[in-house]
């Protein structure tokens, strides 16, 4: 009988023994699967920025100041859409969140970046009027998706495609087109042009430039002197 009971105590004593060991086992199984999950993680996130590193070293070295501004560009467009349906003037809005303090910085930056000097041959000319009218581009994506869902794989055309005279301008463009050539016309007809010359004018001078000089002389004192020179054209005076 004593045989009996110090086998079963000792029994007693193995299973809590062994059942604290299984637990450790299963302890260390899990921080093993969870070292192994965390790895596996580590290993996914770092190939992605491996991959995102990749793309952006392959853009322009300007992508990020040319993405901001083709965002900056749709979301003012947006807002003039908003405007337009409200039946409200966009430039007016516009000066409601501009602070006197931007408005005087932005138009600093803008004499600094762009200043006029002057006309100072054609082809200068000609190179800021290309500049000023490509500022004035906008992208429609709206369109421009549109026009590639239509034409399928024409889209993009090579060199046996024929696509001479098959575009067809929107009306949006055509105004813009009309509203620039307006401007032109109404700027170009303020420049001061050589005026024509008159044949019943006195001659009181001797040359081009005395005459220049004889007008500013009129233009500037001609009030003070108007009586003593009809005193002279009469013979009158003292």
């Amino acid at each position: 009988m004593a045989s009996c009971s110090e086998e079963s105590a000792a029994t007693a004593e193995e299973e809590p023994t062994e059942t604290v060991a299984s637990q450790k086992r299963e302890a260390r199984l899990r921080k093993f699967r969870e070292l192994h999950f965390k790895r596996n993680e580590a290993r996914k996130l770092n190939h992605q920025e491996v991959v995102e590193e990749d793309k952006r070293l392959k853009l322009p070295s300007n992508w990020e100041a040319k993405k901001a501004r083709l965002e900056w560009e749709l979301a003012e467009d947006q807002k003039k859409k908003e405007c337009a349906a409200r039946g409200e003037e966009y430039s007016r809005v516009k000066l409601l969140d501009i602070t006197a303090d931007d408005a005087e910085r932005w138009e600093r930056k803008k004499k600094k970046k762009n200043p006029d000097t002057g006309f100072a041959g054609y082809a200068e000319a000609q190179f800021r009027q290309y500049q000023r009218l490509t500022k004035q581009i906008r992208p429609d994506m709206e369109n421009y998706e549109k026009q590639k869902e239509e034409s399928g794989e024409d889209f993009h055309p090579t060199s046996n495609s024929l696509i001479y005279g098959t575009h067809v301008p929107t009306k949006d463009g055509i105004d813009r087109m009309v509203e620039d050539v307006e401007k032109q016309i109404e700027k170009r007809s303020k420049y001061s042009r050589r005026r024509a010359y008159n044949d019943d004018a006195d001659i009181d001078y001797i040359n081009e430039r005395n005459a220049k000089f004889n007008k500013k002389a009129e233009r500037f004192y001609g009030k003070y002197t108007a009586e003593i020179k009809q005193n002279l054209e009469r013979g009158t005076a003292v």
